[in-house]
């Protein structure tokens, strides 16, 4: 389905100039709700033992196997622009959350992509790992903007872009940002209301969209500093990193999808996969990142 089409043409309808529907669009992203129950077909399953390659192990990290958090059966999934996962095949999301949440290693955590036509069977499981309760998931299509085209009270990601700033208290990307909405967005309350209006799955678990932004910072901390460590760029004085920092995570944006995350919930493990457009286009999943935080009151 052409969503970019569907959500120009209903933008129209309201009024809205197609040169700025065309500006707008280029930050809207749909993901993939995953949510049990019975409103439509399965496209996968939480939990339950994985159907695995003949031959092939159980994920593990070292001596540790590795829970099945889920899989997805990528040809059950609707399909979504900019979004180039597998047009077949099964997706498997393999991690020890709280190993994880306490290492940075990426080693508890693994990502398996299984073609359509592998000679597969049920993995019999290993006797220390747990095996979740099986139930089956349907989808449904979520709208996404990057965090500083939210509504402050969009998500819990909203950090103060704009709140409470006065115009020279905000970094020179800051600046920039909000000339740029003022100038060249000037519905962006109306585009942002239909297209949460046309996609509004409140499902817990997201395949595609946006990576959250502490995975973002994390990889952009990173980028930047390994840069300058390289020689690459010149040092960064202090009272400029969080401006470049800002722009970083901006261009990141574009490189980096959210792969599947979880949202957060209260007390509880949540795990974000996040992989580079052209990693996921060649199904190169082996190269997603895994981050889990730990919700706390």
């Amino acid at each position: 389905m052409n969503h970019q089409g569907e959500f120009r043409r209903a933008a129209l309808e309201l009024g809205v100039p197609d040169d700025e529907i065309s500006r707008f669009s280029q930050h809207l992203r749909l993901s993939i709700g995953l949510f049990g129950g019975s409103g439509g077909s399965p496209v996968g399953q939480f939990g339950g033992l994985p159907r695995l390659p003949v031959g092939m192990k159980w994920p593990s990290a070292g001596e540790t196997p590795l829970p099945l958090l889920f899989s997805v059966d990528c040809g059950a999934l609707p399909r979504v622009d900019g979004f180039d996962l597998p047009a077949d095949g099964t997706l498997l999301f393999f991690v020890d959350q709280e190993m994880d949440h306490e290492d940075t290693s990426g080693s508890y955590a693994r990502v398996v992509y299984v073609p359509d036509g592998t000679e597969t069977a049920v993995a019999k499981a290993p006797g220390s790992v747990c095996v979740r309760e099986r139930f089956d998931v349907c989808a449904e299509l979520r709208a996404e903007l990057p965090l500083w085209l939210q509504e402050r009270d969009e998500g819990e990601d909203w950090h103060e872009y704009w709140e409470d700033l006065e115009w020279e208290d905000m970094s020179p990307f800051q600046q920039q940002l909000a000339r740029y909405m003022e100038r060249d967005l000037p519905h962006l309350d109306e585009l942002r209301a239909l297209a949460h209006d046309l996609w509004p799955s409140g499902a817990g678990v997201l395949i595609g969209g946006y990576a959250d932004d502490e995975v973002i910072n994390s990889i952009a901390q990173q980028t930047l500093a390994g840069r300058e460590k390289a020689g690459e760029i010149p040092t960064i004085p202090i009272a400029k990193w969080y401006s470049r920092l800002e722009e970083e995570k901006h261009r990141m944006t574009s490189e980096w999808i959210s792969l599947a995350r979880e949202r957060p919930e209260y007390e509880a493990y949540c795990t974000s996969f996040v992989i580079r457009h052209d990693d996921l286009a060649s199904a190169r999943v082996d190269k997603a990142l895994a981050v889990t935080v730990f919700e706390a009151p």
